[in-house]
């Protein structure tokens, strides 16, 4: 039996739907029974709990043997990570133990670090979320994923509605940042794959689409996807910050201000070529990806 948390969310959801093609039983701590039907229709057992609450996770592993941690945010006050991401980490981690869990699977972040971890928030909490992994004697699998594409959700919706609706497509910065977005299916195999593949234990993959574009370059291609031709104009971040301010009291702001200081923080790329061989997964093109998405 597999326990994932942060099952509901975008990137969940597809982990799921692989763990369950692949015939695993998996149960899903939810924090509500309405966000589980998707779940359900799965075949998936569901558990009503909150990482941020021991007892709710401690009564809801019993019988798993793998856990799959993926809950996260991306916006929030410095408390809010510290509570649900780092505590919530903790919180798992010591259930599993307790449960002699065989393998705990991390779902982190491409460009988390020691040099990086006071950057922003987020990047901290994806850290110490490692960090606690890492030292829980556990034997772990960590994935850090780069931007992630696929359809009905994530960054890429958002670039799309851009595209879609405005005549000029903003550019933030210079545009010279190099990203390397992969397909959400992609990662949903190398999650799936990390139940059982022996060589993947104790080890922290990258993970990257296979190829590596500025965000000049990405726009276009983006455009092209979708037929559609646009100006594009660069906009300073220094511009920005006050909207991004405002964007963060929406449930899902387009853009962050910490998110434009990662991005200001550079090239966030990989090598994608040691994940890609030990799991014997060929990454899907870029078109392709804008393909599915768009």
């Amino acid at each position: 039996m597999i326990y994932v948390t942060g099952a509901t969310g975008f990137v969940g959801g597809r982990i799921v739907e692989a763990l369950r093609s692949r015939g695993f039983s998996v149960r899903c701590l939810v924090r509500e029974s309405r966000d589980a039907t998707g779940l359900e229709e799965l075949g998936c057992e569901i558990a009503i709990g909150d990482v941020t609450d021991p007892a709710s996770v401690e009564g809801s592993m019993e019988g798993c043997d793998v856990v799959v941690h993926l809950v996260a945010i991306i916006v929030g006050r410095p408390e809010d990570f510290h509570q649900i991401m780092e505590q919530g980490t903790r919180h798992v981690v010591a259930v599993a133990r307790s449960h002699g869990i065989r393998r705990f699977i991390l779902m982190s972040a491409l460009g988390t670090s020691e040099a990086r971890k006071d950057l922003v928030p987020y990047f901290h909490a994806k850290w110490d979320m490692e960090r606690t992994v890492v030292d829980s004697g556990l034997e772990y699998v960590i994935f850090r994923p780069s931007l992630i594409f696929g359809p009905g959700g994530g960054a890429i919706t958002d670039f799309a509605r851009l595209v879609r609706y405005l005549p000029i497509t903003p550019i933030v910065g210079s545009g010279t940042q190099r990203i390397q977005p992969i397909d959400i299916a992609d990662v949903a195999a190398f999650v799936a794959g990390a139940i059982d593949l022996p060589e993947a234990a104790n080890r922290t993959f990258d993970l990257g689409g296979p190829e590596i574009l500025t965000w000049n370059e990405f726009w276009p291609r983006l455009q092209k996807a979708m037929g559609k031709q646009r100006r594009m104009l660069h906009v300073p971040t220094s511009l920005l910050r006050p909207q991004a301010a405002l964007f963060e009291r929406l449930p899902k702001p387009l853009v962050t201000r910490d998110q434009l200081t990662m991005l200001e923080a550079g090239d966030n790329v990989c090598d994608p070529a040691p994940a890609a061989h030990a799991f014997g997964i060929e990454l899907t093109t870029l078109d392709e990806q804008l393909r599915r998405s768009v």
